[in-house]
């Protein structure tokens, strides 16, 4: 079937060369960092974690969404999610592959990798994190790769793939779950240390990776006249609509909490990202992007003569992915070091080098991302399902 990858039109290999010369830039980038070390970022010894973990976590949620259709069409038999599952357990081994990359590319050295190998601490989240993510990398590589196997065949699905699927459910939750853990245990991080860190970010998970999949689907189905399916898209913007209203609840609750409570540790977070504290306010902006960006995407996707609409369904989905990147893929990690401990505030922008980086490892992931999803449309289409 991968022949059907070296295959198509000009604007398919335009992107295809345009992707391969990001990652080839961004790639001279990082051989600098791994000669200089992480001092080319702009973390240091009071955030030490930044742009590159930031979008780790936020692509975890990613990956973990694949769930959204995994669920219904092999536990409820939902079968207009048919054409749209294999692209999205596709879209999740991509995301996995991004969450990777960010991992080694904050390592510093990748060779560190291997100490979690070798000298594993079982009490460590970190490790566990490592071992779910690669389990669910592999599941969906399993399960989509076969399914599409039998369907290119004509023969029905292997049937001794269902406890891989069923597993694949559950090992969705847990890699967000775990995610979470590696920072809500933390007790001199304000921000992280609440119970609700996990429901928040699994909320966030199911409403930014199936929304960030509709319009793929949508721009896949402009350019390969695949259509995934007008019903499936509905009702998983349904479940989007959903997801996100819990999320932006669950928030509210993080700033009950800490205003009503009074709680010093706490409130100053948040009124550091949302008025700026002691004259820091290098957050504020993107605070106030990502409340607007949150409250109008609900205004747009919660009424449901809005959400139905083909062009208001994509101004909600691109308010709602900015408001959920800027609360997981920034705010989130960057502001549980701010203050630090010790009630110093030291702020972070990322740098050049960060940015080039990880373009590079969005366009290794989006290079897999065109791949798999060239195989599967075309597949698709030759077995007459377009």
């Amino acid at each position: 079937m991968l022949e059907k990858a070296l295959k198509g039109s000009k604007t398919y290999w335009v992107w295809i060369i345009f992707l391969l010369a990001v990652m080839g830039a961004g790639s001279i980038f990082y051989i600098i960092q791994l000669q200089k070390g992480l001092t080319v970022t702009g973390m240091g010894r009071d955030v030490s974690w930044g742009f590159y973990i930031a979008q780790f976590t936020y692509f975890v949620g990613v990956a973990a969404s694949a769930v959204m259709l995994v669920l219904p069409l092999y536990l409820h038999n939902q079968k207009k999610f048919e054409k749209m599952v294999t692209l999205g357990e596709f879209m999740a081994v991509a995301a996995v592959v991004i969450c990777m990359g960010f991992v080694v590319v904050d390592l510093g050295q990748p060779q560190r990798m291997l100490n979690m190998i070798f000298h594993p601490t079982l009490n460590s989240m970190l490790f566990y994190d490592m071992i779910v993510l690669s389990g669910y990398l592999l599941l969906n590589i399993i399960i989509a790769w076969n399914n599409l196997h039998a369907e290119y065949q004509r023969r029905p699905h292997p049937h001794w793939l269902k406890p891989l699927i069923y597993l694949s459910i559950v090992w969705a939750v847990s890699i967000h779950t775990v995610t979470a853990y590696l920072i809500q245990g933390l007790p001199a991080r304000h921000l992280w240390l609440t119970a609700i860190m996990a429901p928040r970010f699994l909320a966030s998970a199911f409403c930014s990776g199936p929304a960030i999949l509709i319009i793929l689907a949508l721009i896949a189905k402009k350019f390969t006249r695949y259509d995934p399916g007008k019903e499936a898209i509905r009702i998983l913007a349904q479940i989007v609509t959903y997801a996100m209203v819990t999320n932006v609840f669950l928030f509210l609750c993080e700033l009950f909490t800490a205003y009503y409570s009074n709680i010093p540790g706490h409130e100053h977070i948040l009124t550091y990202f949302f008025t700026g504290l002691h004259g820091a306010n290098a957050l504020v902006g993107w605070a106030w992007v990502m409340a607007a960006a949150a409250i109008l995407s609900l205004v747009i996707l919660v009424p449901s003569r809005f959400r139905n609409h083909p062009d208001m369904l994509l101004v909600g989905l691109v308010l709602l992915i900015l408001a959920t990147w800027i609360d997981k893929g920034l705010l989130l990690i960057v502001g549980g070091f701010i203050p630090n401990p010790m009630g110093t505030i030291t702020e972070y922008a990322p740098t050049g080098y960060e940015l080039m980086i990880s373009a590079m490892v969005y366009a290794t992931g989006l290079l897999i991302l065109t791949i798999l999803w060239k195989v599967a449309i075309g597949v698709k289409k030759e077995i007459g399902e377009a």
